[in-house]
């Protein structure tokens, strides 16, 4: 009994991905860290809550996705093996675990400031949007990174309460533009599967090449919109932190070298290039600014006195 409710607890996990939360969530905490005044950490509720929304909020795109793709997924021979086309999760049990995690999503962003939910039937309705845009479009990738980017500027009001003069929608801006870029490389595995069965994409549109120079041109503004929030922030909130400089400049050179580890005529590295590389790029940034503040932390109150 037990090691089967564990074979079905891994089977849900894997269905949804569940260590793919790693590309979303650390840019989200990022931003709650960015939000928080100089020399003060987020309070430990805002970032419980925060975590489950986003969990709730990944889960829940990830769950409709492959119960929406199973019979796409069924015919690519990438993708049969899926946990609902392999009858390994039944259609019913995967729609249970979609629906939970809307509800944990809800009940967790109601604990945040009130902008996060009057902007929640946004968040869901781009969520939801996701698992079916490639039925009808190319830009599908950047759909998905609105999704992700917009997780970022819900972290930045969890703590605020706002916009700060739109900061925190430069920050997503960038995190959208990371997010397109490393899906577009994902997505050249499946161009031929996609023409053939009237998919969408941008690799299936344009060919592997002109898709790879494009996630490039991604990945470039990414940076270039890092750079631009971190003056931004120094101009209106004081010094952004070392770390986050330090976080950019690794991130520009990890994103250099994802792309030189595939081609049009060599993709298989790209595994290693989606999720190795860019889980590693979130959660170094998280740790860096993270870093950074404790840092500051540490410096701006005294240490306490021992007598002796």
């Amino acid at each position: 009994m037990l090691s089967t409710i564990v074979f079905k607890a891994k089977s849900l996990a894997n269905l949804v991905k569940l260590e793919h939360t790693i590309f979303a969530l650390p840019f989200a905490l990022s931003a709650l860290l960015l939000g928080a005044p100089a020399g003060e950490l987020p309070r430990a509720i805002t970032v419980l809550w925060v975590v489950l929304a986003m969990i709730g909020g990944r889960t829940y795109a990830m769950g409709l996705n492959r119960i929406a793709d199973a019979q796409i997924d069924a015919k690519n021979p990438r993708t049969a093996n899926r946990e609902i086309p392999a009858g390994i999760v039944k259609p019913y049990e995967a729609w249970l675990l979609t629906l939970s995690a809307l509800a944990l999503m809800t009940v967790a962003t109601w604990q945040l400031p009130v902008l996060c939910l009057y902007l929640l039937p946004i968040a869901v309705l781009v969520l939801t949007l996701y698992s079916y845009t490639k039925r009808f479009t190319s830009l599908c990738h950047l759909v998905l990174g609105v999704a992700l980017g917009s997780s970022a500027i819900g972290g930045w009001i969890a703590q605020t309460g706002g916009w700060h003069g739109g900061l925190p929608i430069l920050f997503g801006f960038a995190v959208a533009c990371w997010v397109c870029g490393f899906d577009i490389i994902y997505a050249c595995q499946d161009a031929e599967f996609d023409q053939a069965n009237g998919l969408f994409s941008i690799p299936a549109r344009l060919g592997i090449a002109k898709a790879l120079a494009l996630s490039k041109f991604f990945h470039i503004t990414t940076v270039v919109a890092l750079v631009s929030f971190g003056a931004w922030y120094c101009f209106q909130l004081g010094f952004i932190g070392f770390g986050f400089w330090f976080g950019t400049a690794i991130t520009a050179g990890m994103l250099y070298y994802e792309h030189t580890l595939i081609s049009p005529k060599d993709l298989s590295k790209i595994n290693l290039a989606f999720f190795d590389i860019n889980g590693k790029i979130s959660l170094l940034m998280f740790f860096l600014i993270l870093a950074d503040k404790l840092i500051h932390l540490k410096t701006i109150l005294p240490l306490p006195i021992v007598p002796r």
